[in-house]
């Protein structure tokens, strides 16, 4: 049988365990294999870190002292569809958890169904926003039937990997923070009852920032509180409400994350260190959240609503010991020391870091109107009244997730032009294809130009990030979801264009009518450039100066959205994405253009501010 030193430090796999002696919380410590058993875990997301790097980065925390890796599983990427399920390449949850064991990692899953993780709608699929009646989080017959569709998937894919089937998987978390939202007291011992019927027989798990405590719980269930400086009022209630068992803090929080229009938010790294060091002085159990934080690639970051909305940034850096490319930091040094003292051997070396490289700017040498790329869109649907996106008869009646879609009608008048609120979340307006104004949560009105011909008002609507937390979740269906007003009456017959900016549209530009520039170009527009790597391409991170609003793509892939306002002010562009060679870049801008991109060798995350 293992000792404490075999589980912390020698791969999983090469133990000699004795399988049916689980996790166990059965007295103020945890127990593995009978014997006593500190968690000191990290957070790394699999859909946040190319494939190519997930050793990479489980290596360097394996390095630092940690013995647990944790991740989410997000139900929204691995389900995009109903009846259409991604368990490959970036998405190949088993191989990653495989990965764990072969690094020397435990693992803790956290499955939800719902997340949060600063996702899109927390992870959860946009296509449940069709049924008008949906109660998210909940056991609503459609929101119960799609999570247990999905669990038939997933959790089959899991089991083996348990522990006690001699797999890595340690623990398993029932959803995630529901002790905040709590609209439904059947809901947790379903999601437990989802997970046990299905052959999940690990240790199980609930997380809770201080408030959720109370109402999170489930009998037979550990729980834990997430949080970032430590005070003797959490682990009283804790403790007050779960007597004689090992408490644990689920999410340290090692940094925080960022919206646009914001400061970089940064935690000193003494301060976080400090918290660290008393959470282990009191013997319990921890998870960094995040040890590393990645990437929002694409369209995944969420939203926050409370007390504006405000769309998260392309970035999950999070301040976290490692950095979004995968750097050392002055955190991951002192957590290393740390951790060496809970650690009877020495802690394995450090790897050693990528090359980062400056490469020569990409000159955008061709222009693609928006309006010119329309035909390579999906047919456009006609509609007498506005629909939202989800209700979209697109991608196989699954509605459209993210992105963009752009809603077009006749007029015959000027006037006053309101949204009455119904813009989610940022609209660009535009009569007879010129620009008049735009469309937000704070700006709710605009003047049309006179003229009593026919002309055509456009809305360019942007889903910027779906709320990702709080009780507002059933709300967050995005496009046009209710009329806009000129002079008073609702606008009616509407042509509306999807455009979700996916790989396969982006490809079929290629045959679309590009112009050269320096032609003056129309916004929005596509611009198309190439990038040069020679040899095996490193890391690099893109830099849009004089840009001002829109989505950067590399090779078909989308890297996320740049924004002027900032704070991020560059975009990380992992080697792995290149070729050798030549490499298409093509941005997607609302406003203006300076015609080229740069690479830089270093990231720009913005001003910074101190987390309070």
């Amino acid at each position: 049988m293992c000792d404490l030193y075999c589980s912390m430090f020698i791969d999983p796999n090469q133990c000699d365990t004795d399988n049916s002696l689980g996790l166990s919380a059965n007295s103020s410590q945890f127990t593995l294999e009978g014997e006593t058993f500190r968690i000191l875990g990290g957070s790394v997301h699999y859909f946040r870190v190319p494939r190519a790097y997930w050793r990479d980065r489980l290596m360097k925390m394996k390095a630092c002292g940690i013995n647990t890796l944790t991740t989410y599983v997000p139900w929204s990427l691995h389900q995009p569809e109903r009846g259409v399920f991604h368990f490959q390449t970036e998405l190949d949850l088993e191989a990653y958890i495989n990965l764990a064991a072969e690094v020397g990692l435990w693992v803790i899953l956290r499955p939800g169904p719902y997340i949060c993780s600063e996702l899109d709608l927390g992870g959860l699929p946009s296509w449940l926003l069709r049924d008008e009646s949906m109660r998210l989080r909940t056991t609503h017959p459609g929101f119960a039937e799609a999570v247990n569709t999905f669990f038939d998937k997933l959790i089959p894919k899991v089991v083996p990997l348990q522990f006690k089937k001699g797999g890595p998987i340690i623990a398993v978390q029932l959803e995630n923070e529901y002790g905040s939202f709590a609209m439904d007291n059947t809901y947790m011992p379903f999601i437990k009852e989802a997970l046990q019927s299905r052959g999940i027989n690990e240790l199980l798990l609930t997380s809770d920032n201080h408030e959720g405590l109370k109402e999170g719980g489930v009998t037979g269930v550990i729980r834990t509180v997430n949080l970032q400086k430590l005070n003797q009022g959490d682990i009283k209630y804790l403790n007050a409400i779960q007597p004689n068992s090992p408490m644990m803090v689920m999410e340290c929080w090692t940094g925080w994350f960022d919206a646009w229009g914001d400061l970089h938010h940064v935690l000193a790294q003494e301060d976080m260190v400090s918290a660290v060091r008393e959470i282990l002085r009191r013997g319990m159990s921890i998870n960094l959240y995040m040890f590393h934080g990645g990437t929002n690639f694409g369209f995944m970051s969420g939203a926050l609503t409370n007390p504006i909305y405000k769309a998260l940034i392309t970035s999950y850096d999070y301040d976290a010991p490692l950095s979004e490319s995968g750097e050392y930091t002055p955190k991951y040094h002192l957590l290393r020391d740390l951790f060496s003292q809970y650690h009877s051997e020495k802690l394995p070396d450090m790897p050693a870091l990528r090359w980062k490289e400056t490469y020569e700017p990409a000159i955008m040498y061709q222009h693609l109107s928006l309006w010119d790329a329309l035909t390579f869109a999906e047919e456009p649907f006609k509609s007498p009244t506005p629909v939202n996106m989800e209700n979209l008869p697109v991608n196989s009646g699954n509605g459209q997730s993210y992105g963009y879609t752009l809603y077009e009608t006749i007029i015959t008048s000027g006037g006053s032009l309101k949204s009455g609120d119904n813009v989610r979340d940022r609209a660009l307006v535009f009569v007879d294809r010129h620009y008049i104004g735009i469309f937000k949560h704070q700006n709710l009105e605009l003047a049309v130009p006179d003229g009593k011909e026919k002309r055509t008002l456009s809305l360019l609507v942007e889903n910027c990030g779906r709320v990702h937390y709080g009780k507002a979740l059933d709300k967050q269906r995005k496009g046009l979801v209710g009329d806009i007003l000129l002079n008073n009456s609702p606008l009616r017959d509407f042509t509306i264009y999807s455009l979700d900016m996916k790989t396969s549209f982006i490809d079929s530009l290629n045959q679309a009518p590009w112009m050269s520039l320096p032609h003056v170009p129309s916004f929005p527009g596509f611009f198309l450039g190439r990038m040069f790597t020679y040899g095996y391409p490193s890391d690099t991170f893109v830099k849009l100066p004089g840009w001002g609003k829109g989505v950067v793509f590399i090779n078909g892939l989308n890297l996320g959205r740049h924004w002027y306002i900032g704070p991020q002010q560059t975009l990380y562009l992992p080697g792995p994405f290149l070729n050798s060679g030549v490499n298409q870049v093509i941005v997607f801008e609302e406003q203006e253009a300076d015609y080229k991109i740069t690479f830089e060798e270093t990231p720009d995350l913005g001003m910074a501010v101190d987390i309070q």
